[in-house]
Formats: structure tokens, C-alpha cells, sequence
């Protein structure tokens, strides 16, 4: 079996391949496929008490970025090639910073912030803010229009073709150019995705999710992944797959988030001088926050939907300053898309498109709802979560299939192209088949299919294939009664469904809100047609507000949202009558889905191996202590010492650490001394390359001076150590780490449970969690994947292997 390390990764390509593949995001050189021990050699102080020769066999995580574990007795490499499966953590994935480095030049600076520069620093976070809500509504608008008029072009000439051969005989020929036309489409699609940008793949939520929940994911919110994310979903749409716009406007907005509040782009070389501040990890996790919530607005018209959405799947970290500003960036990005659309529509007062999907208001008096119909509702959510887990596990086993087989560019872009192209088979020939004719009088068909229907009549399952995905959701919802033959909707529904399952994980941008709406309107529909009929005709059975129930059941079934769903449903139709039912159906998928398989986002992040942080330790693992979690040993740094020491660790292929315990130590003597502080690679790389350190012989003398501008300028591409040039007479130099580590990092004594110790790392996004003993000496240290990898399972608690996945 090929190495999995290159199917499983969301970015798709061998990081040796690229000489950017620090990831703008990060902090050092990536390292994925060093070797998995932790060098003992280069001058570094390893320390291996003998409390914890027991505890070193049973922690057995190995550290990416942050601290190497060694057995104590044979050390045993981790496996490059392995069978992928959902009980693996990678290693490959790196953490972010989001817990500020508190060091001397830290200090110094936000001393000197009086309150005017406070209030400038605030103007500057709602200026960026405002930017966001603009550019993510411009992006929005920019794919709204271009998919309008190239999925409007198709389908004139696929129907003018139709009509001309019906007639003449030879459909066949219009088969052919439908699926030959959606082939093309979908194949530019996927090749730009597969072979430029493989992080573009999907809806991008949950790479967002990881990105906000403190895992760099590489290339993630680049500026070319934003270019193919745009041009991919266009013609993900325009190719006919079972696929929506809106999902990847959430990627986007993060996407114009994380750029915009960094003042220059690093892909195009530009810098513009501005947000410096806000060049860290933690503040630029903010920004992205904002533009997740701007890109759900945008798409959806629901300012409210995206607060809560982010606050819901996305945001790890939360307080109140970030709601008000988050909401100001949505409510700007609804306004600047409704403006937009509204003069390119030609009613320029009017601002009636408020998101990329407009559900059309619900009329009250026509379709209100009575407390018996209650148990209805709730019946459909359970339905919904059923099939909301049938589909996640269908999708499951098919993901599962592509990770192990369907890992190479070119075989993902012929699979899309199949898939394009059986769409397209499968929808003529459902229209050919039906005979599901309606009048065209008073429908609002935007390309009516007459077929064999008589003059006058159109083809009802036409209106649902022969159309972008939102258009049919809008049409289930407002056609009136009698509109949907049962057997067309029934037919409609079950291939949809499977449709939709094997398009999601294609290698194209795409998302899985719409055509999950799609499908549950449709089986709601006709339920709603199946009380009617059951009731002789009674007038609450309107079919339309059951379609409206079975796509937030089906929607809620797949992706496992409530709160933030249930606001964005209410706020898309404009109604706040159906809020209460809305809410029910979406709390009892979710309930229903749950008992059987995770969330569609959820399961996906399960399966790329990513250490992701839930908000709660696993409730049976108050059993463990840091002791039996933490990683050991620990290569730590004296406060003062040698340049070609340093040089050593960094340069050690076997222990790519990214962070440092800082020790006052004897350079003469042996023993261990208590811990003074942290240091992170990226700050000693800036150390290395600005030559701050002093000769051993004139150590009074002052070193360099560094200001926190020059590790901003470097950040966020570090340079890697091998481009770092040393002389031999630098190695013999000495260099102070006093002014630039953490003289506060955060610690834990090692008795403290795993509980106690996830709630501390969790909840102040950090990165690194130095466990010491009873005299303050460095014993271990908790990381990302020493936590992620305990989880709980259906047998209970249960510690997942590590791989070089």
C-alpha cells in the first residue's frame, strides 16, 4: 500500500515538496517525515527521571512539534505505511499558538500603550471587521452572478437541444451533450483543485473548524486557495453536481479574514505596513472567527445564523467583545451582497436579496401550524436523523474507499468527471421516464421542459434536475399543492440521496447544505402530500411547510447544527412562527443522528487523523494523571547557552520540537535545575538569523537588540534552520534566551488529572503545558496529541494509535 501520509492529508502533497511548507499559519519548518525519536546527542539536556522509567512505556505519543517520547527500553519507530483507519491520530499536523508569549519585549510594548493607542488598536479591529463584511459579500456576489449566467447558459442550450430532438427523434444526442457539457465543466473543476490547491477540496468547514480549534492545517488560508475555493465551487455548480455554493463562502470569509487582518499578503509578496499588531496566531484566530460567520451571512442572509454558527461549530475561544464585533462583520456582509445583487437585478431600492439563498417568506395565514400538528414535526426530525445517519455512514465507507484507492490527482478527477456525468444520465433519464406533466400557467419555472408533455403542461421532475440546486429547494417550498406527482417526488428523493452521498468528498469545491436541504424538501413534501391525502384534503396539511420541516430535519440529520440552524432556517424564510418546530426538528435529528454516527464535519476531521480538541475531557478519564499523559523526555535549553548547541537541537532531523523549557543550569555540572521559562523554534530561528549573541569570551558585553517588529516581519512563513547560515567561531558564541522566552509558561504538577489538564490547555488555547515535580524541575510535557489521543468509544475510554499518517 502507498504511504497513507500523502492520501490522507488535506493539503495533498509531500511537504518536502514544497518550499513554503511551513505553512503561512505556523511557526517552524514542517518536518512531518522525520524520524519519531527523540535525539539524545547535540548538547541537549534530556531529562529522564527515575519516578518516570514506568510512566515513559505507557506514554507513548510522539511529538511533531513540541516534545519527542522515548521509550525506555528499545526505542520503536511509529509505522509510515499503515492501513488508515478512524482509531489513528497523525502526527503530522502542528498546533497553533494562541496563547500570547509573555517575554521582555512583549512587556515592554504593551507598557507603553497608553489609552489613546488602545483606542486606535480598537478602531483598527472594526475597520478590519467592516473589510471583511465587504469583500466576503463582494466574493459572494462575484459567485452568485457568474453562476447564474454560465448554469443559465447550459441549460438554454441543453433545452433548445431537447426540445429540437424531441420532435425529430435522436435524444440520445441530447443525453450525450448534457452529460458531455457537465463532464467538461466538473473536469476543470477538479483538475485545478487536485493538482494546484487540494485544500480547496470540499466545503472547507472542517479545516476551519481544526484551523479555529488551534490545528494548522497547511495552506489552509492562503490567498491561491481563496482563488481556486471561488473558481472551483463556480463550476461545481455550473457542472450540475449535487452540490451548493454556500458551504465554501464560509472557507472564503475565513480565507479573506486571515489575509485582510495581516496588512500584506505573503503569497504575492505585498507588504502594506498596517495591522502589524495583529501578526499572531491568537488575534488573526479572531479575525477568522468573523469571517466564518460573514461567509454563513452572505450566504444564507442571516447576520444572527452566523454568529451562531461560529460560536457553534466554529470558534474554540469566545468572550463578548468578539460578539459584537463578529455580528458587525456579518451584518455588513448581508448588506453589502443585498446591495450589490439588488442593483445587478435591476431594483436598486428594493435590497430584496439578502444571501446567495432566499427561501421566499412563508405566508402565516396560508401555512401556520396547530399544537397537534406538534408530534408531526418531531416524527420528521426523527426520520431525518435516521437518514442523516444513513447518509453519514454511506459517506463514511465511500470516504474511507477514495482515502485508500482514489488517492492519485488524476484518478480523483476522472471519478468527479464520472460522477458529473452519471448526474446528468441519471436526470434525463428520470425526466424522460416521468409523465408528471403541470401547466405552466402561473408556475415560476425558470426553463420549462415541455418533453412529451402536451402544450401548455411542463415536465415536473424537470423542475427539479433542470436547475440549480437553491432554485428547486424554493420550488418545493412555494409551488402550490398539486404541483409534485408522489411518485416524482418519491423517485427525486432516493436518487438525490445517493447522488448526493457520492458527491460529497469529490475533489471539488462544494457544499453539502443545499442539496441536504434539497433532499429533505422533497421527502417532506411528500409527506406533507401523503397527510393530505390521509386527511381528504384537510387545509393544514399544506405540503410546502412540510417541506420546509423535512429540510431542517435532513439538513440537521447530516451535519448535527441546532442552535445556529435553527436561526438561520427562521431568518432565510422570514419567519419567526415556525422558530419553535424548527428548533424541535432540529434537536430531535440530532438526538436520533447522534445514537448512531457523528456529524458529517465531525466524522471527516475523525478521518484526516486530526487532533482535534472537543470542548470536555472524555467524562471516564479522571483516572489518568499528567504523568501517565505527558510526553518525557523533555529536551530543555540552559538560559544562557551555546549557539552551536542551539543550532544542534533545531537542525536534529530525529526531534523537530517547536517549543523549549529554558532552565537555570551549571554548564560545569550535571544536575537539573528548575524551570525559568519557554521558548519557542521560531524565536530562536529569528535569534539565529539577526545573529543576537555575544562571544563566550565578552559575556558582559550587550547583545543585539531586538524589537518585537523583526519576529512579526518573519511571521507567519519562519524560515527553516537549514537556511540559517553559522560560522564555525558562531558556534562558540553564546546566547541570553532571558529576554526573549516566557518567564511565566503555564505548568502542572504531575499528579494533576487528565481532566484538570485538558480544562487549562482547552481553554486558553495552548500550544505547550510543562508538567514539573515538587522542586519546579521539568519532568514532561503536554501537548495537542498527548490529550487528543485519549477518546471515549463505545467500550469506553480508549487511547487511539499515533502514525505518520
Amino acid at each position: 500500500m502507498a504511504n497513507v501520509a500523502k492520501k490522507v492529508s488535506w493539503s495533498g502533497r509531500d511537504p518536502r515538496d514544497d518550499d513554503d511548507d511551513d505553512d503561512e499559519d505556523g511557526d517552524g519548518p514542517a518536518g512531518e517525515s522525520t524520524p519519531l525519536l527523540n535525539g539524545t546527542g547535540h548538547g541537549a539536556r534530556q531529562f529522564t527521571p527515575s519516578s518516570l522509567l514506568r510512566t515513559g512505556q505507557l506514554s507513548n505519543v510522539d511529538l511533531n512539534e513540541d516534545v519527542r517520547e522515548l521509550e525506555t527500553e528499545l526505542p520503536r519507530p511509529y509505522p509510515n505505511e499503515i492501513p488508515h483507519n478512524e482509531k489513528l491520530l497523525s502526527l503530522k499536523y502542528e498546533s497553533l499558538d494562541y496563547d500570547n508569549s509573555e517575554n521582555q519585549l512583549f512587556l515592554e510594548e504593551e507598557r507603553r500603550i497608553n489609552h489613546a493607542a488602545f483606542r486606535t488598536v480598537e478602531i483598527k479591529r472594526w475597520v478590519i471587521c467592516a473589510m471583511i463584511g465587504i469583500l466576503t459579500g463582494l466574493v459572494a456576489c462575484f459567485i452568485d452572478i457568474v453562476v447564474e449566467n454560465l448554469a443559465g447558459l447550459k441549460y438554454r442550450v441543453v433545452k433548445d437541444n431537447i426540445d429540437k430532438f424531441t420532435e425529430k427523434g435522436g435524444l440520445s444526442f441530447s443525453l450525450l451533450l448534457w452529460a458531455t457539457l457537465n463532464a467538461s465543466v466538473v473536469m476543470v473543476g477538479s483538475v485545478i483543485v487536485a493538482f494546484i490547491e487540494p485544500v480547496a477540496a470540499g466545503s472547507g468547514i472542517p479545516q476551519i473548524k481544526c484551523y479555529l480549534n488551534g490545528v494548522k492545517i497547511p495552506h489552509v488560508v492562503r490567498l491561491k486557495t481563496l482563488v481556486i475555493k471561488v473558481c472551483g465551487v463556480i463550476l461545481s455548480v455550473v457542472g450540475g453536481l449535487a452540490v451548493g455554493k454556500e458551504g465554501p463562502m464560509i472557507h472564503s470569509g475565513a480565507v479573506i479574514a486571515a489575509g485582510i487582518s495581516q496588512g500584506r499578503s505573503t503569497s504575492l509578496k505585498r507588504d502594506f505596513k498596517i495591522f502589524e499588531y495583529f501578526r499572531r496566531d491568537t488575534e488573526k484566530r479572531d479575525f477568522v472567527s468573523a469571517g466564518a460567520a460573514a461567509g454563513v451571512s452572505a450566504a444564507f442572509g442571516a447576520p444572527v445564523g452566523g454568529v451562531l454558527f461560529s460560536l457553534e461549530e466554529g470558534a474554540s475561544f469566545w468572550n463578548q467583545f468578539l460578539t459584537w464585533r463578529i455580528f458587525f462583520a456579518s451584518m455588513i456582509s448581508t448588506f453589502t451582497l443585498n446591495s450589490v445583487l439588488s442593483v445587478y437585478h435591476g431594483n436598486a431600492w428594493d435590497l430584496s436579496s439578502p444571501g446567495l439563498i432566499n427561501f421566499g417568506r412563508f405566508d402565516n395565514e396560508k401555512m401556520g401550524y396547530t399544537i397537534q400538528e406538534i408530534p408531526i414535526f418531531i416524527f420528521m426530525g426523527v426520520v431525518g436523523g435516521i437518514l442523516g445517519a444513513l447518509f453519514n455512514a454511506l459517506n463514511y465507507w465511500l470516504t474511507m474507499f477514495r482515502i485508500r484507492y482514489i488517492h492519485r490527482p488524476c484518478l480523483q478527477v476522472i471519478e468527479a468527471m464520472l460522477v458529473a456525468a452519471v448526474t446528468a444520465a441519471v436526470g434525463f433519464v428520470m425526466i424522460y421516464c416521468s409523465r408528471d406533466c403541470q401547466p405552466i400557467q402561473g408556475s415560476t419555472v425558470a426553463y420549462p421542459l415541455q418533453l412529451f408533455c402536451a402544450d401548455g403542461e411542463y415536465n415536473s421532475m424537470a423542475t427539479a434536475f433542470f436547475n440549480t440546486p437553491e432554485k428547486s429547494v424554493v420550488n418545493l417550498f412555494h409551488d402550490p399543492p398539486g404541483s409534485y406527482n408522489p411518485m416524482t417526488l418519491g423517485m427525486f428523493t432516493l436518487m438525490y440521496f445517493f447522488l448526493a452521498c457520492w458527491t460529497y468528498g469529490l475533489t471539488v469545491s462544494a457544499g453539502v447544505f443545499i442539496p441536504s436541504l434539497l433532499i429533505g424538501a422533497a421527502w417532506g413534501r411528500l409527506f406533507g402530500i401523503s397527510l393530505s391525502y390521509l386527511t381528504k384534503g384537510s387545509i393544514w396539511a399544506d405540503p410546502g411547510k412540510y417541506a420546509l420541516m423535512g429540510a431542517a430535519a435532513q439538513l440537521g440529520g447530516i451535519v448535527r447544527m441546532t442552535l445556529s440552524l435553527t436561526v438561520i432556517m427562521m431568518e432565510a424564510t422570514g419567519n419567526v412562527t415556525y422558530g419553535f418546530p424548527i428548533m424541535l426538528v432540529l434537536m430531535t435529528a440530532k438526538i436520533v443522528g447522534d445514537y448512531f454516527v457523528e456529524g458529517l464535519y465531525d466524522m471527516h476531521i475523525q478521518l484526516q487523523s486530526v487532533p482535534f480538541l472537543h470542548w470536555e475531557a472524555p467524562v471516564t478519564s479522571h483516572s489518568l494523571t499528567a504523568r501517565e499523559v505527558m510526553s518525557t523526555p523533555v529536551t530543555c535549553l540552559r538560559r544562557i547557552e551555546r549557539v552551536g548547541t542551539v543550532v544542534d537541537i533545531l537542525s536534529d532531523t530525529s526531534s523537530n520540537h517547536n517549543g523549549f523549557p529554558v532552565v537555570e543550569s551549571n554548564p560545569n555540572s550535571t544536575q537539573v535545575a528548575g524551570l525559568r521559562g519557554l521558548i519557542l523554534r521560531s524565536q530562536l530561528i529569528v535569534l539565529l538569523k539577526h545573529k543576537v549573541f555575544v562571544e563566550r569570551a565578552n559575556l558582559s558585553l550587550v547583545q543585539r537588540r531586538l524589537k518585537l517588529k523583526d519576529f512579526r516581519d518573519a511571521y507567519p512563513r519562519f524560515p527553516p534552520i537549514q537556511s540559517i547560515h553559522v560560522s564555525q567561531d558562531e558556534r562558540e558564541c553564546m546566547i541570553d534566551l532571558s529576554e526573549f522566552m516566557n518567564p511565566s509558561p503555564y505548568t502542572v504538577p504531575q499528579e494533576a488529572s487528565l481532566p484538570r489538564v485538558f480544562k487549562l490547555f482547552r481553554a486558553l488555547g495552548l500550544r505547550h503545558l510543562v508538567v514539573v515535580d515538587n522542586r519546579n524541575e521539568v519532568v514532561g510535557m503536554v501537548t495537542r496529541k498527548d490529550l487528543a489521543r485519549y477518546r471515549l468509544g463505545k467500550e469506553g475510554l480508549e487511547e487511539l494509535s499515533l502514525a505518520q499518517t
